[in-house]
């Protein structure tokens, strides 16, 4: 078996391949090859070792989708790809787009579909919740500077200030919005959201759905250290049925198909749970998830080739990661492979 995976982007704002990768070999029952789909010469999944056996450049979701399709039809006629895992936010439309044509030369894929991925956005996802009595923090769409200043009718500082696929501001006042502002409407353009400030502990659950509303499974953590991203940096596994249970209805109502990070604040006032995203894909910290006995990953995997997967049942609490920064060193050589040619074999 040939798994592709895409978001080799390790940095201090890494990217789900490599925990992802991880996972599925931690699975004893995994016989294959890994294939790395990078889109930067530098990205640091390529220089690790035993995490991909081969790796290649694919364009960026900009460039569109027919370069994307013809890259990897070139790239499945050297390797017969059986798999493909995209796990980046902004690839995903691009990936399910060209999911038929993919199985159609014998790729398979096992991602969200089109209305799942709309109706957890982040702008659409305080309307979804309202109609599913699911706790939410307010919010407004920004969809132009003029609608700044309709901030201080709707909020009290600080407020959170949102791109539409990534990054997040806490702002304490209209002079803070907008330096936040005019970077979310650079780097993302629109809709900004603006979102009511929770105050109290975050937490995070990893999931994966079979797409029928099942919950295969899913493991909670509390974030123990955050970075000045936002980034969890370490976390605890923790036992809370009422956030689970929550993460359950979500994936029922949502009938969500591939895995999730649903990311949570406990308001230090009432105790109460805030859904405050819902990311369509692993996060990063997914591989606390096969040490805490549920191999998420692995069973997407399975899944994705109509396999039989029992729904986990329970996992181990008081698991602890801790992300850490290593140097990876490697010879010039091995740059040069993947920057001109465009491919890297280990």
């Amino acid at each position: 078996m040939k798994i592709a995976i895409t978001g080799l982007n390790a940095t201090d704002n890494p990217g789900p391949g490599v925990p992802v990768i991880r996972s599925i070999l931690h699975s004893e029952e995994f016989k294959g090859e890994i294939i790395g789909l990078i889109y930067d010469s530098l990205e640091p999944g390529i220089y690790m070792k035993d995490i991909a056996d081969k790796c290649y450049l694919i364009p960026y979701p900009s460039s569109g989708l027919d370069s994307l399709f013809s890259r990897i039809v070139h790239i499945h006629e050297k390797e017969q790809i059986d798999l493909i895992i995209p796990t980046l936010d902004s690839e995903l439309f691009g990936f399910i787009k060209i999911k038929d044509k993919l199985e159609a030369i014998g790729i398979k894929t096992f991602v969200p579909t089109f209305d799942q991925l709309n109706f957890r956005a982040k702008d659409k996802l305080f309307d979804f919740c309202s109609q599913h009595n699911i706790k939410v923090p307010k919010n407004i769409l920004i969809n132009s500077m003029q609608d700044m200043y309709t901030i201080p009718q709707n909020f009290s500082y600080p407020v959170v200030v949102k791109g539409i696929f990534y990054d997040a501001y806490i702002v304490n006042n209209f002079e803070e919005a907008m330096t936040a502002f005019h970077k979310m409407r650079a780097k993302w353009g629109y809709p900004i959201i603006v979102q009511e400030f929770v105050k109290g502990t975050e937490f995070n659950v990893v999931a994966l759905g079979d797409g029928t509303g099942n919950t295969v499974g899913a493991v909670s953590m509390r974030k123990l250290y955050i970075t000045d991203k936002g980034k969890g940096w370490a976390g605890i596994t923790i036992d809370d049925p009422n956030l689970l249970e929550i993460s359950y209805k979500l994936i029922k109502e949502l009938k969500w198909k591939s895995g999730m990070e649903l990311e949570y604040m406990k308001s230090a006032d009432s105790g109460e749970y805030y859904l405050l995203e819902i990311n369509p894909r692993f996060p990063a910290w997914v591989y606390l998830a096969p040490e805490a006995g549920q191999n998420l990953p692995y069973a997407l995997v399975k899944l994705a080739f109509n396999q039989h997967v029992e729904n986990f049942k329970n996992f181990k609490t008081g698991i602890i990661f801790v992300r850490s920064s290593w140097d990876l060193i490697t010879d010039i050589s091995k740059f040069e492979e993947i920057a001109v040619k465009g491919e890297f074999v280990l």
